[in-house]
C-alpha cells in the first residue's frame, strides 16, 4: 500500500511476526527486519537503497534479522530513539515520523508514513500488546496517542493476532457485529486494520463504550474514570 509518497511491503517471518520496508522509488527503511532474505530480495529487486535497520523496540524476536540484513545490504543499524531525536527519517522528499509508545516495553516506538502506522506490539490487529514495564499508566497515554491519529490510519502491527483476538473479543462482545465483518475482510497474507476497524472491534480500544463498561460493572472491576477502565480490561485478557 502506499500513501504521501512512501508505500509499505509487509513481510512474515517466524511463527507469527511481521516485518516491514518503508520506501519511496529509491530509498527504503527497514523496521522488525526478520524476513531478512525475502526483503534483500525485494530491495535489489526494486533497485532500492536500503538507507537504515531499525526497530519498533528491542525484543530479541524483533531484533533477530538486525546484523544479517545490515550486512547483506551495507545498511547502518539505527536505533529508533535516534530517528526520533533527529525528528524522524527521511526517506527522499517524505519524512518517517517516530513517536515513544512506552508499555508494552520502555522503548517501544510506532513510525508514522502518512496514513500509515508501524505500531509493533504496543497496538495489535484486534488486541494489545503485554504490558512488560507494568507501567499501565504509560502503556493508557501510547494507547490514546494513538488512537488521537485519524480513523482512516491503517495499522500495520509486530504480529498476526488476528484470529485469538477476535476470539477474545467475541466472548466479550458477543453481540458485536462488527467482528464477522472483521474476520471476513482478514488476510493473512496482507494483515492490516484502519483505526476506525480498532474501534469497531479492539476492546482496549473500546473501554469508553457502554457493552464494555456494562461488562465490567456486573463483574466488579472499576469503571469510575476512563484509565480504570482501561486497566479494568486489561485484567481481563
Amino acid at each position: 500500500m502506499d500513501s504521501d509518497g512512501i508505500q509499505v511491503k509487509q513481510f512474515p517471518y517466524g511463527a507469527d511476526n511481521l516485518a516491514y520496508l518503508l520506501y519511496t522509488r529509491r530509498a527504503a527503511l527497514a523496521v522488525d527486519g526478520g524476513a531478512v532474505q525475502a526483503m534483500t530480495a525485494f530491495v535489489r529487486a526494486h533497485g532500492l537503497n536500503l538507507t537504515a535497520v531499525t526497530n519498533t523496540h528491542g525484543h530479541g524476536d524483533h531484533t533477530s534479522g538486525n546484523r544479517d540484513l545490515a550486512d547483506r545490504t551495507g545498511a547502518p543499524q539505527v536505533p529508533a530513539v535516534e530517528m526520533m531525536d533527529a525528528g524522524g527519517w527521511r526517506l527522499g522528499e517524505d519524512i518517517v515520523a517516530v513517536f515513544a509508545t512506552p508499555g508494552h516495553s520502555a522503548d517501544a516506538v510506532v513510525f508514522q508514513a502518512g496514513r500509515f502506522l508501524i505500531t509493533g506490539d504496543t497496538l495489535f490487529n484486534g488486541t494489545v500488546g503485554n504490558c512488560f514495564t507494568g507501567d499501565l499508566a504509560a502503556f493508557y497515554s501510547s494507547i490514546r496517542r494513538i488512537t488521537a491519529f485519524p480513523d482512516d490510519s491503517v495499522i500495520y502491527a509486530g504480529h498476526d493476532y488476528v484470529s485469538e483476538a477476535m476470539a477474545f473479543a467475541r466472548r466479550l462482545e458477543p453481540e458485536n457485529p462488527h467482528i464477522d465483518d472483521f474476520l471476513r475482510r482478514y488476510r493473512p497474507e496482507h494483515v492490516y486494520s484502519t483505526l476506525a476497524d480498532e474501534k469497531r472491534v479492539n476492546p482496549y480500544l473500546r473501554f469508553n463504550q457502554e457493552p464494555i463498561a456494562a461488562l465490567l460493572r456486573r463483574k466488579g472491576l472499576p469503571v469510575d474514570t476512563p484509565f480504570n477502565r482501561f486497566k479494568a480490561v486489561m485484567a481481563l485478557g
